[in-house]
């Protein structure tokens, strides 16, 4: 199977993240990624202290040519009632892709977190746990992703996601919510854990296609 290796869901320094984003992107790059997006984590205290500084290094990696970093933000722990104006807010000030930080049943996420993301028609819903039809449903029609996610706890429900997804024709998107070196699990795992998640090989494929859908989209 011939994909490029992208991650659109990491953080820095600038959240929870172990590294600057500059070793971010070159770990990621010494990894086999061609393209990372740097989504740290925020809510109103810090939205415009974080997107400004991401987009300033992600220019200026970008520049060297050497890996394609994108500026976004992971919306977390919001009351649903501010998602739609935070994501707005975020995309005037730089952000190029909104993930919003789904309910994980690994955490206490707000309940509608999820429907919320989606009527906001955000780009990424992060780690959508046991998600009911009619998001999966509204997520189809809005464009929005779900994630199957690498990172452990997150990664419980991703064989609910999946079958929900299949069932309702939403559309899938691989990530792995890396916050360290080590969460870049690079091309064969990625696939390990897309096939455990029970997809077959043709979703699979679609699913790492829609990375660059993704981009595509966000960088227009």
């Amino acid at each position: 199977m011939v994909f490029q290796v992208i991650d659109l869901h990491t953080h820095s320094i600038f959240s929870d993240g172990e590294l600057v984003p500059a070793e971010l992107a070159q770990r990621a790059w010494a990894a086999g990624y061609k393209t990372i997006a740097i989504t740290d984590h925020a809510d109103h205290s810090n939205i415009d202290f974080v997107i400004p500084r991401i987009v300033k290094v992600c220019n200026l990696i970008t520049e060297k040519g050497d890996i394609e970093i994108i500026p976004g933000i992971e919306l977390t722990h919001v009351h649903p009632g501010d998602i739609a104006s935070l994501a707005d807010e975020a995309r005037k000030i730089g952000a190029k892709i909104i993930v919003v930080h789904g309910e994980t049943i690994s955490e206490p996420v707000p309940a509608g977190t999820n429907l919320a993301a989606i009527k906001a028609e955000v780009d990424i819903l992060a780690h959508p746990g046991l998600i009911g039809e009619e998001e999966v449903k509204l997520a189809a029609q809005k464009g929005v992703y779900l994630e199957i996610t690498t990172r452990r706890g997150h990664a419980y429900t991703n064989g609910h996601v999946a079958s929900m997804s299949r069932k309702f024709k939403a559309q899938l998107v691989l990530n792995n919510d890396a916050h360290a070196a080590s969460d870049f699990v690079g091309k064969t795992m990625a696939l390990k854990i897309a096939r455990g998640a029970g997809l077959t090989d043709d979703e699979i494929s679609a699913m790492l296609n829609n990375s660059g859908k993704i981009i595509q989209r966000a960088c227009v």
